[in-house]
């Protein structure tokens, strides 16, 4: 191969790998938020005290998070065989979420659990669903962030 031909190759790759890195570059930002860290804890009412449930979890955004959502389900509920969507979740309770890094915010779901709901509940294991939205609209949905037991 020539020595014009080499440069014209070099050249030209050079701008298709400058090409591929810009174009990678200007779609990192619409990443899908990232769960991180998900725990959940459940706590049966004992006597007059009430029982609580507990979820915790890291989101990550580069635009920013603008919502959290989180809704606790049973194993053996319909949703293992029709899994939840997106617009099962619109009605979900709210995380509250605190900054907790750059682009990191730390969300807490906290649910009373009176004696009567114990004992309406099934028993047995149970998920977490949560559904992240981000400031730019680009959503994360984990059926299964976390689980706890209900005995």
């Amino acid at each position: 191969m020539s020595r014009r031909r080499t440069a014209l190759s070099v050249a030209a790759g050079v701008v298709v790998l400058g090409a591929a890195g810009a174009f990678a570059f200007a779609h990192a930002g619409e990443q899908p938020p990232a769960l991180a860290d998900s725990t959940a804890r459940y706590t049966a009412p004992d006597g007059d005290r009430d029982g609580s449930l507990t979820f915790v979890t890291d989101v990550t955004a580069s635009s920013g998070v603008k919502s959290v959502k989180v809704v606790a389900w049973p194993e053996n509920s319909p949703f293992a065989e029709k899994q939840l969507t997106d617009k099962d979740m619109a009605a979900a309770e709210p995380a509250v979420c605190e900054p907790s890094g750059e682009d990191t915010v730390r969300c807490t779901y906290t649910a009373g659990v009176t004696a009567s709901d114990a004992e309406a509940s099934p028993r047995g294991l149970w998920h977490i669903a949560v559904l992240a939205t981000a400031q730019d609209g680009t959503t994360t949905l984990n059926t299964e962030a976390s689980d706890f037991t209900v005995r």
